[in-house]
């Protein structure tokens, strides 16, 4: 990797969070405190994938995590001709998006991963939990496992360390343990395993949803949660998550978003408010990026989602970023 782009990188991602790269070391601080080695950088994969115990970064949010097992998603990119993905070695069985305009997709791998609670404070990305309902139809409990997320391929920086214990994080115990014999040296757990078959339909990452309108990159994940019985009635619960990715050189505003919700049922909701989870974030050439976490109830188990974001950019121009539609399907 080089060296100055590595720089350049981590001085993009917060004025309260820098990083230093010398010789092979990588160092992260936060401003006005102590530098601390924190292990040193591996060539990225182009090919294959990541074992489970793997250190890195990530590319965009510059946080320090783990992974844990890897997801194979179907990625339906608005961005790409179809005739590019023709040319893909590895394509969707399932043909066509069922959503919107016909578009191809294309496998991809993503991680589930654990974040260093030591950097959730100075990351602009999902870092309070990832909620599901449990296994049982009438559930009222909502289950939050907190500093977890879901990461492309291309966004990991891999990276070793001598640590033991690398990622500040309550389950990294109880997932991983040392192997020194190993490489990464750390394997999973009975816990990891029996955590993934007994939690699987509520974890799997299958289909990724991205399109691009004013040089703003919009990524939607959705993840069904489960269901909830209420006066013989079934509800039904999603959640979704959105990353919104400034491309361009102009930095640009989020003041509103505008959501339309189907379901098969034949009802339609529209919904319009300012900003996001109560933030209206700035996307600019030092913090790019921004992703948040929401959730949708249905009373049928399937429906769909479309909508846009309005955008304000600093020479003044409002327009409409169009947000992919994404298909809301229980399982």
């Amino acid at each position: 990797m080089n060296k100055i782009k590595f720089l350049s990188f981590f001085t993009r991602l917060d004025s309260s969070f820098t990083a230093t790269y010398f010789k092979p070391q990588i160092v992260l601080t936060a401003t006005f405190a102590r530098l601390a080695e924190v292990g040193k950088l591996e060539t990225p994969k182009l090919e294959g994938k990541y074992d489970t115990g793997q250190l890195f970064l990530h590319r965009v949010f510059g946080y320090r995590g783990v992974t844990l097992f890897p997801w194979m998603a179907r990625v339906y990119d608005r961005d790409v001709p179809e005739k590019d993905l023709n040319r893909e070695s590895e394509e969707s069985s399932s043909g066509y998006n069922h959503v919107g305009k016909e578009v191809k997709s294309h496998t991809h791998t993503y991680y589930q991963v654990l974040i260093d609670s030591r950097d959730c404070p100075y990351v602009r990305t999902q870092t309070e939990a990832v909620t599901f309902l449990g296994n049982q139809d009438n559930s009222r409990s909502l289950y939050a496992i907190p500093g977890l997320d879901y990461v492309a391929h291309e966004d990991i920086i891999p990276y070793t360390s001598t640590e033991k214990q690398p990622i500040a994080h309550e389950l990294f115990d109880k997932f991983l343990m040392y192997d020194p014999e190993k490489d990464p040296p750390f394997s999973s757990r009975e816990t990891l395993r029996a955590w993934q078959e007994k939690n699987h339909p509520w974890l799997e990452l299958s289909d990724v949803h991205k399109e691009t309108t004013e040089n703003i990159r919009i990524t939607v994940i959705p993840f069904y949660m489960g269901q909830r019985v209420a006066q013989n009635a079934g509800v039904y619960w999603w959640r979704y998550c959105i990353r919104l990715e400034n491309l361009g050189e102009l930095t640009v505003q989020l003041r509103e978003r505008h959501w339309r919700i189907f379901s098969l049922s034949g009802s339609l909701e529209t919904v319009r408010g300012r900003g996001v989870v109560g933030q209206e974030p700035v996307l600019s050439k030092i913090q790019p990026a921004f992703q948040y976490s929401s959730h949708v109830s249905l009373q049928s188990p399937c429906g769909h989602m479309w909508g846009t974001f309005r955008m304000e950019r600093e020479d003044g121009l409002n327009f409409e970023c169009r947000i992919p539609p994404f298909s809301l399907e229980s399982k």
